[in-house]
């Protein structure tokens, strides 16, 4: 499964470093693909539709900070556990019960990311 910012996130920015794979974004920020990752070209989403890796996506959420589930992997081949919900001070950063992938998904994920 991803993980998800909720609305108790107070915007200090503690867990937007820690992501290795780049997944957490400012609210309203665009994000990419390709940002932080080693994805260029075409990329296919968890959903089986192909973009572009560097075009510019819309934000998640406006208001706060917000995680990519198509790039999340919860840190799994980087760290033993997810790096935003160890370091965030309010524990808004959470599961996703909407988003379920196997640890062999993750590890997919995180392949395809990083090349």
């Amino acid at each position: 499964m991803a993980i998800i910012i909720t609305d108790e996130c107070i915007n200090c920015g503690a867990c937007e470093p820690e992501c290795p794979n780049n997944a957490i974004y400012e609210g309203g920020a665009e994000w990419r693909f390709s940002d932080g990752t080693s994805v260029k070209g075409m990329f296919n989403k968890m959903d089986g539709t192909a973009i572009d890796a560097d075009a510019a996506q819309a934000p998640v959420n406006l208001d706060h900070y917000y995680i990519v589930p198509d790039k999340c992997t919860e840190c799994v081949g980087f760290h033993d556990e997810p790096q935003c919900a160890s370091v965030c001070p309010v524990d808004c950063c959470v599961d996703d019960e909407n988003v379920r992938e196997s640890k062999d998904e993750l590890l997919a994920k995180k392949s395809r990311m990083h090349q």
